[in-house]
């Protein structure tokens, strides 16, 4: 399988939307976007969010892709 070379986070896939789980979520953390609005993230992105999250500087990624699920 070939790496990804982006990732779509969006609210209306999210399998935790609506609930306390918002509250701390990367995307909301990230850029308090609009509801609604999809946050594109490239593989060098997703990489440095990965080594924030792992050093407790930003929640970790509750998103799973769609295929995941």
């Amino acid at each position: 399988m070939a790496p990804r070379e982006s990732i779509v986070i969006d609210c209306a896939t999210c399998p935790v939307q609506g609930t306390h789980a918002c509250t701390d979520c990367l995307v909301t953390y990230m850029c308090n976007r609009a509801p609604g609005h999809a946050v594109v993230v490239d593989l060098g992105e997703l990489r440095a969010l990965r080594l924030l999250s792992d050093g407790g500087l930003v929640p970790h990624l509750r998103h799973p892709a769609a295929s995941a699920r």
